[in-house]
């Protein structure tokens, strides 16, 4: 049971060891790096059509500049931090038993800040334009963005799960960024027009302290965490403890 596996954590090791705090900061770095270009792309775009109302162009460019950015980013932060760059992928590696409690707040700290500081960043850098915070789009609901951003989460969260941390992936390490890159830009083209698809607690956080606009801000917060964890439990559970089944070699499929 992944329950059997969760850890507290040292506070010596876990929190003011310099292998820790080297990871928190490419937490730090690797969120920076996909918000900014992730809220940038958005900001691009409201720029070139001198605020124009988002259209089917608009959704394409922000899920090819989050799939991109998070590509890249979980890439430069893997082999250091394992490259969460999300609360909720940091939450579902702790229920699933694969980081320490305080190991992860430690990695909260850096992803919001992370994601603040990109926002601050780009407000600076575009003479005061607007971090636009994640809004429901008019006709949805608080619980059907909810929803959507429970079941997106999942999927990523699962993504990640299968491809970076599953001891059997195998071949499937190597591929591991671009899978998670490409399941967030799908996501962003299935739940953009309905909840804004955040599936990241950072990602909502840094244009909300910015642009201080928290309406319906929870969501983006319980949303993401339950469907994280959901996933980190379920693939650690079903598919990882006490799991005898032995990974097909790479010339089967």
């Amino acid at each position: 049971m992944p329950i059997n596996q969760i850890a507290v954590g040292r506070y010596q090791d876990e929190v003011t060891h310099p292998g820790a705090l080297k990871a928190a900061l490419a937490e730090f770095i690797s969120t920076l790096i996909f918000v900014f270009a992730g809220q940038g792309s958005g900001m691009a775009y409201s720029k070139l059509t001198d605020g124009g109302a988002s259209t089917i162009d608009s959704l394409i460019a922000a899920s090819l500049a989050h799939g991109f950015a998070l590509f890249v980013a979980v890439s430069v932060g893997a082999n250091i931090s394992g490259g969460h760059v999300n609360p909720a992928v940091t939450f579902g590696a702790f229920l699933g038993g694969n980081i320490s409690l305080l190991r992860g707040i430690l990695y909260w700290i850096a992803q919001l800040l992370g994601s603040v500081v990109a926002c601050l960043l780009l407000k600076f850098a575009t003479h005061g334009m607007t971090t636009s915070g994640f809004a429901l789009s008019s006709g949805v609901t608080v619980w059907n963005g909810f929803v959507f951003e429970i079941v997106m989460t999942f999927g990523l969260v699962y993504t990640v799960y299968a491809t970076a941390l599953d001891p059997k992936n195998g071949s499937l390490g190597t591929i591991a960024p671009l899978a998670i890159g490409l399941i967030v830009a799908a996501n962003i083209l299935v739940g953009g027009a309905f909840s804004g698809a955040s599936m990241n607690p950072a990602v909502a956080f840094g244009p909300a302290v910015v642009s201080w606009s928290w309406e319906s801000h929870w969501v983006y917060w319980a949303g993401p965490l339950i469907g994280g964890g959901l996933a980190g439990i379920v693939y650690e559970l079903f598919f990882i403890s006490g799991n005898t089944h032995e990974q097909l070699p790479t010339t089967d499929y």
